[in-house]
């Protein structure tokens, strides 16, 4: 079956949240070839997706993005998804799957993430969504639990990650 070229729109959208779609990877990957894997599945899964995207009024693109990402990331966890098959996607989508991850702090990167590797698929999310600035309200949106409820555990992953932080940089 020929591969069916994306949308501008959907290439635009891709480019614009690649660095949160890379983030989610990171977070639920530790090999880099294990990473780049589940970022093409988690594009593979938006462009599969996109055709049937609706925006809501008062919900915003990150937030269906960020429900599919880690949908796919947590699936991946529990089992190997199927890779894309060579030509499934279109020339250009790949590529901006293909490039690699890069950045002046990746060793103060790596300490977090290492702390972060330790925590369950749950609270990783939890993790990802507080360092994306967003709010609780759309923490909730997107985890689909109440604020109170994001609350509790947000708290409850911070003191995770304060007791595992002085473990990760060893």
């Amino acid at each position: 079956m020929p591969a069916v070229a994306p949308s501008a729109d959907f290439i635009a959208a891709l480019n614009q949240y690649q660095p949160l779609l890379r983030r989610v990877a990171r977070l639920y990957c530790q090999d880099a070839d294990d990473r780049q894997d589940l970022f093409q599945e988690m594009v593979l899964q938006l462009w599969r997706a996109w055709p049937r995207y609706v925006p809501q009024p008062g919900t915003k693109l990150s937030t269906w993005l960020y429900r599919i990402a880690l949908n796919v990331a947590i699936s991946n966890l529990r089992q190997r998804t199927r890779r894309p098959a060579p030509g499934e996607l279109d020339a250009e989508a790949l590529a901006v799957a293909q490039a690699p991850e890069a950045g002046p702090d990746a060793e103060d990167r790596a300490i977090l993430y290492r702390a972060i590797d330790q925590l369950s698929a749950v609270d990783k999310a939890f993790v990802l969504l507080y360092l994306e600035d967003r709010s609780y309200e759309e923490m909730a949106d997107i985890l689909g639990i109440t604020q109170n409820n994001v609350r509790v555990k947000m708290h409850r992953v911070q003191e995770k990650l304060r007791q595992l932080l002085p473990l990760a940089t060893r």
